[in-house]
């Protein structure tokens, strides 16, 4: 005699399990483009071997089956009814295992701003940060992108709507000319310094010199300001992993079946950046407007987050309402109502200068424009602890770097609100 659990359990498995598995396969063979994505794991090469007309093109051998690391199981059953019991024996051989990423946060690097969302990022969370244009979001993002991979058992998976990988990896250089935290000023480059040294010394080249160095590396580690940069830039460069996204092309399903693969051949240590998130495609969905297509976006994110178990962070761009807004808050940014619900942590961003309180008693013009490289991260959305807390970090935005050794806010700022230390 079946107990009424043991009989739903059947009907489950004759029923409902059949019709998940065809689905899953009616999807799959429907793919639009991501049958063609190349694979993130392996080189491309920029000069495939010629192929002679008048002969057979040459069949590719079979890919060989990718040797996957143990996995805990939980994609496997994430859409799949357990009891507590199996919940409890999965998380006891887990940490019998050694296995404590789900009780570790990562940290990203920003002090005091890790203590106030838990200690950092955490896996099957949807981390936002949201400004206006040109406050530094780019910044902070690939920074704390860097700050993750930079640890030797974890990588950061990084996807740019607005911006090339070989542009990133430019900013990357500036950042790593001043080496957060040390920040040393002096040996910092900008951009056009680095544009400089390269152009010069592939002229040299061109010209005959024997001192002009070929390759972009050599260049960099020949040249007594770029030296440096290059090599701390190299301890990490193979764990974080760049993406140029097309806004026409990059779906929440291709970025859902890249990140599964690299869950699979990291072990699941794999931290998300999506820069941004209304960038990202939304098709074969037809969304009714910029409300409904952010709906769709986020509760995308927040799945990928769920059920591959790991983080993910998306930079958000605000509305038009909220440009104009001398201080911006989570309900400026588009499609705000379904990024409050989905989100775990948000973060607005904003410069320290434009929200000073003017009207405070402590307010001096003259010093207050000391705070114009200042910017103010609040955490207006925490589930797992307080909000509406801000605190302050300084932005060396000509290095693309943020100095990570922040402080609380002192001074009143606008919306009548004092931040006490």
């Amino acid at each position: 005699m079946y107990t009424t659990i043991e009989l739903n359990l059947k009907r489950y498995d004759r029923l409902i399990l059949p019709d998940i598995v065809a689905r899953e396969e009616f999807l799959m063979s429907t793919r639009r483009f991501t049958d063609d994505l190349p694979d993130p794991m392996q080189p491309v090469t920029d000069n495939p071997p010629p192929v002679t007309p008048s002969a057979p093109a040459p069949q590719p051998a079979a890919a060989p089956t990718p040797q996957r690391r143990p996995q805990s199981g939980r994609r496997e059953s994430a859409h799949l009814p357990r009891t507590l019991t199996q919940v409890i024996n999965e998380a006891d051989e887990k940490v019998m295992q050694g296995d404590l990423v789900d009780y570790v946060p990562l940290a990203t690097g920003f002090d005091p701003l890790d203590g106030l969302i838990g200690g950092g990022l955490r896996k099957t969370e949807l981390t936002l940060l949201g400004g206006a244009q040109g406050i530094g979001k780019t910044i902070a993002t690939l920074q704390i992108a860097r700050n993750i991979a930079m640890r030797p058992d974890q990588y950061a998976f990084y996807l740019s709507y607005e911006h090339t990988e070989a542009h990133l990896m430019h900013r990357l250089l500036c950042l790593e000319s001043i080496n957060p935290p040390e920040l040393d000023l002096t040996s910092g480059l900008k951009l056009r310094d680095l544009y400089n040294i390269i152009v010069s010394q592939r002229a040299k080249k061109f010209m005959g010199r024997n001192d002009g160095s070929g390759s972009l590396q050599a260049i960099l580690k020949e040249n007594p300001k770029a030296a440096q940069p290059i090599q701390r830039l190299l301890r990490y460069s193979d764990r974080l992993i760049l993406l140029k996204a097309s806004p026409a092309v990059t779906n929440l399903r291709a970025i859902k079946e890249m990140t599964a693969r690299l869950a699979d051949a990291t072990g699941g240590n794999v931290t998300v950046f999506v820069d941004y998130l209304q960038k990202i495609a939304v098709h074969p969905e037809r969304p009714r407007d910029e409300n409904d297509k952010v709906t769709i976006i986020v509760e995308g994110l927040k799945d990928i987050a769920l059920s591959l178990d790991v983080p993910v962070f998306s930079i958000v761009a605000a509305d038009r309402e909220g440009l104009k807004s001398k201080r911006i808050h989570l309900y400026h940014l588009r499609g705000s109502s379904a990024l409050d619900y989905e989100s775990d942590i948000a973060i607005i961003m904003n410069n320290k200068y434009q929200i000073l309180a003017k009207d405070h008693v402590a307010f001096n013009p003259y010093n207050a424009k000391a705070y114009r490289n200042w910017v103010v991260f609040t955490v207006e959305k925490n589930r797992a602890g307080r909000a509406m807390i801000d605190v302050e970090f300084q932005i060396h935005a000509e290095n693309f770097a943020f100095n990570p050794r922040g402080q609380r806010v002192q001074q009143q700022l606008i919306d009548d609100k004092v931040i006490e230390s």
